[in-house]
């Protein structure tokens, strides 16, 4: 897709100079990695290039869906990024159901090209058969995503004390190993797998002969307290279920506090849920289930 830069302008770029090069949307290659986490950097200063760069190899080193972007796409002007949106495509399995869906990650746009951005977010999102979802959108683009068709799946998070809560009786919490895998289907064991590969922590909770699969991310708040964040679970209602357990095995490894995706506050789980954070939007066919941050951002880039 190319354009003029001059033939597409709106009200507020009237007075300013028109690109001399010619605009145009395009995948991301891997020749650009460099210029994409630079140009990344400058849109979210807190995050270092290595930052984007890691998480940019983690997720081209994992399986994808093939036939889509590797990476995304970017506004090319002149053969430079000058705007860039990350896809990270994946596959999510539903009984004998495959799910192709797209984590809209991180989008930036140098100041001058802010009015091209729609052409580089409409060519990211234009297949129909895909769910494509956003977990991380700053409070004043809301409005923004909604215009651009996505719906709320989730409203908000919980932080809970799940040390507190009653255990399940006979329920007993495994760190995931390659011999840890019995009840486990192929999907959820390479998925944690995978995981731990992102450095993430991924257990298996045994309920008499049932094995319930959790994949947690430790990070600090404000880089001081301590909190695990639920990347995976099969059911939302697991956490619930086996929050005493659960809680006690990541108390004994330094995190008192929980934080995990929900609509309402939990009942039987001692913390507080806020909408101030951890909204989070979907258009498409199989918008992503509450408790499944698999594959995304959150796991790539964060742990």
């Amino acid at each position: 897709m190319q354009i003029k830069a001059r033939a597409i302008q709106t009200d507020n770029q009237r007075d300013a100079p028109a690109p001399a090069a010619r605009l145009r949307v395009r995948e991301i290659g891997e020749a650009d990695l460099g210029a994409i986490a630079a140009l990344l950097h400058r849109g979210f200063a807190f995050r270092s290039i290595v930052y984007w760069l890691r998480g940019l190899e983690r997720h081209a080193n994992r399986p994808r869906p093939p036939a889509y972007p590797t990476f995304g796409y970017c506004l090319d002007h002149g053969g430079a990024p000058v705007g860039v949106i990350l896809l990270l495509f994946s596959e999510a399995h539903a009984g004998a159901e495959t799910i192709i869906r797209c984590n809209v990650s991180s989008w930036y746009v140098e100041p001058s090209f802010r009015a091209f951005a729609p052409l580089m977010v409409r060519a990211a999102t234009k297949d129909k058969r895909v769910t494509y979802f956003n977990i991380t959108p700053a409070p004043h683009t809301w409005s923004t995503v909604e215009a651009q068709g996505f719906s709320i799946y989730c409203k908000g998070q919980v932080y809970g004390a799940l040390a507190l809560s009653r255990p399940a009786r006979q329920a007993k919490v495994e760190q995931f190993s390659e011999e840890v895998v019995e009840g486990l289907d192929d999907y959820e064991t390479d998925l944690l797998r995978q995981h731990v590969a992102f450095g993430c922590l991924s257990l298996v909770v045994r309920d008499g002969a049932k094995a319930h699969p959790f994949v947690f991310q430790k990070h600090r708040v404000k880089d001081i307290f301590p909190v695990y964040r639920l990347i995976y679970c099969r059911e939302i209602d697991d956490i619930r279920r086996f929050a005493g357990n659960v809680g006690r095995f990541l108390a004994r490894r330094g995190g008192l506090l929980v934080r995990f995706d929900a609509n309402a506050a939990v009942p039987g789980i001692v913390g507080w849920y806020s909408e101030k954070r951890g909204r989070k939007y979907a258009k498409g066919p199989r918008p992503p289930l509450l408790g499944d941050l698999a594959f995304t951002e959150a796991a790539l880039f964060d742990s």
